[in-house]
């Protein structure tokens, strides 16, 4: 018997509606109802708790095969929530970019540094450019870290693609415009950003 129709049979010995069962699990009664349908299966954690409440054990409710799978692809999940995550934080981190002191204004032979808000020694443009690829990048992460928790995670990867191609235009243009202090840093938030990237790959991403 499939899990969908032993859950059904287990509410509907206790005289249960799916809203009912719904609050004492606390999910969703559309939840219940994916279940019961078998157009999906629970998470461990809510697995456990239809047990406990039914007074049975895992394996009445799930076959050890499927148990296993379910298993395998929370823990994917699980991981590509924390690199979703690790990632959006790395993107805000570029905000650091603009208020940090890693520009040097000249000031009558005397070097000094500055944020990139009271930067001098370039172009307005390439101070624009600068502000514009920063701005972009966090702006990123703020969508992704959003998206993370809702059910449009499925756009995470265009996002990720977004961050990583302005990622990498910022690297080519800080190192053009010799900004050594603001290419290193970045340069490190885009190996980190590949690292997490690869992870999700070999994740199965």
């Amino acid at each position: 018997m499939e899990f969908g129709q032993k859950l059904l049979e287990l509410r509907k010995s206790r005289g249960l509606t799916q809203e009912e069962l719904a609050e004492a699990l606390y999910v969703s009664r559309t939840a219940v109802s994916k279940w019961e349908s078998g157009r999906g299966y629970p998470g461990i954690d809510s697995l456990k708790e239809i047990a406990n409440y039914f007074s049975v054990t895992i394996d009445d409710l799930l076959s050890g095969e499927k148990l296993l799978t379910l298993a395998q692809t929370e823990n994917k999940r699980n991981i590509r929530n924390i690199c979703d995550l690790l990632f959006s934080a790395v993107d805000l981190f570029s905000f650091l970019l603009i208020v940090l002191p890693l520009y040097p204004n000249n000031d009558d032979g005397y070097i000094y540094s500055v944020n990139l808000l009271n930067y001098t020694q370039t172009a307005p443009f390439n101070k624009t450019i600068y502000l514009i690829m920063f701005v972009l990048i966090f702006a990123v992460g703020i969508v992704k870290l959003i998206l993370t928790k809702t059910a449009f995670v499925k756009y995470g990867k265009a996002l990720s693609a977004i961050s990583m191609i302005v990622n990498v235009l910022a690297v080519i243009i800080l190192a053009l415009t010799r900004q050594v202090y603001a290419v290193v840093m970045i340069f490190l938030f885009l190996m980190v950003k590949g690292a997490l990237i690869l992870k999700l790959v070999r994740n199965g991403w």
